[in-house]
């Protein structure tokens, strides 16, 4: 295998080709197709028998190998489950989770279908089915090296992130701040007593397939998380939980008829919604060297980026302290 590599920048197609065929014990043809991730490294490559491979090289720093561990073995319980997801191939070393240069790197096979649209009542209930199956997995074992998605630890780590490291312009940092304690010392109880299990953690239209014959599908564990439940609801939502109560209650139906919920937690969707918020900011400041993310962000850090997230926080603020 070709090993002059110095850094995850450095990586290239060679260099996955490499990897898969060393990594699963097979011939691969010279394709290999870069696929969108801001995070992590990832192509679609071909067998010589014409099979086709999703490889990903996991960004380092990001997670831990226990983090990613915590996620293959979700995704594991989740297909021995026979739920419908695509999980990560066993490599030659027997594991599915391998290492080169210090870099972490999977092997799934590429899964064809189309992002889900819901189109009708039927529709939101079968992804409440598929979220209370996937539940009832989430909760049988811990997955104790991912993030606890609750506001005084995961969120208010994401704030002193932006603080210390001072990526709130000068302008606006005062605000931030005073902002910040507001928002935690306003939705910090609403989680008290709130069941955690492992969750998909970014559960969008975005990472559900639609397969035909077949149903829908799972897909794109990267963000899982321990958290309450209703997070992988609300992301699904067409309007704020006030707005969208028609469609909770048909997930919700569809959910119950696996797993028992919780109706209170539906309070915690726009606290959830204001915490990604957060996350998305900390989550820039992570990236802001790298040449890729700023050029999707060019405004990233200025002034007016803060003035208009500041007002996108604020605005949050006001619609949990309306309906709480």
């Amino acid at each position: 295998m070709n090993k002059n590599i110095n850094s995850f920048e450095d990586l290239n197609p060679e260099f996955f080709i490499d990897a898969v065929e060393v990594s699963l014990g097979i011939r691969m043809t010279g394709l290999a197709i870069p696929l969108t991730s801001y995070i992590n490294r990832v192509y679609e490559l071909q067998a010589m028998d014409g099979r086709r491979f999703v490889t990903k090289f996991y960004r380092p720093g990001r997670w831990s190998k226990e983090a990613l561990i915590d996620e293959h073995n979700f995704v594991l319980d989740c297909k021995e489950a026979e739920i419908p997801v695509i999980a990560p191939l066993v490599l030659k070393t027997g594991k599915t989770l391998g290492e080169i240069n210090g870099i972490y790197f999977a092997i799934f096979p590429k899964r064809l279908g189309r992002f889900f649209e819901i189109c009708s009542d039927e529709d939101w209930k079968r992804i409440g089915n598929i979220l209370g199956r996937l539940h009832t997995v989430g909760a049988c074992r811990k997955g104790n090296a991912r993030i606890k998605h609750s506001p005084m630890s995961s969120t208010l780590d994401e704030i002193d992130f932006l603080k210390d490291g001072m990526f709130v312009s000068s302008r606006y940092s005062s605000e931030f701040e005073s902002l910040t304690n507001e928002i935690l010392s306003t939705i910090g109880d609403l989680f008290e007593d709130t069941e955690y299990i492992r969750t998909h953690g970014d559960c969008h239209c975005g990472n559900i397939l639609h397969r035909p014959g077949e149903g829908i599908m799972l897909i794109d564990f990267d963000d899982m998380m321990t958290a309450p439940p209703v997070q992988d609801m609300w992301l699904l939502l067409p309007d704020y939980a006030p707005n969208s109560k028609k469609e909770l209650k048909l997930i919700v139906n569809g959910y119950t008829q696996f797993r028992d919920f919780d109706i209170s937690s539906l309070k915690l969707i726009e606290p959830l919604r204001m915490m990604r918020l957060l996350y998305f900011l900390a989550w820039c400041a992570k990236q802001e060297k790298d040449l890729k993310f700023r050029s999707n962000f060019p405004n990233w850090g200025t002034d007016s980026f803060w003035r208009e997230e500041i007002g996108d926080l604020r605005k949050q603020l006001d619609i949990i302290k309306q309906n709480i």
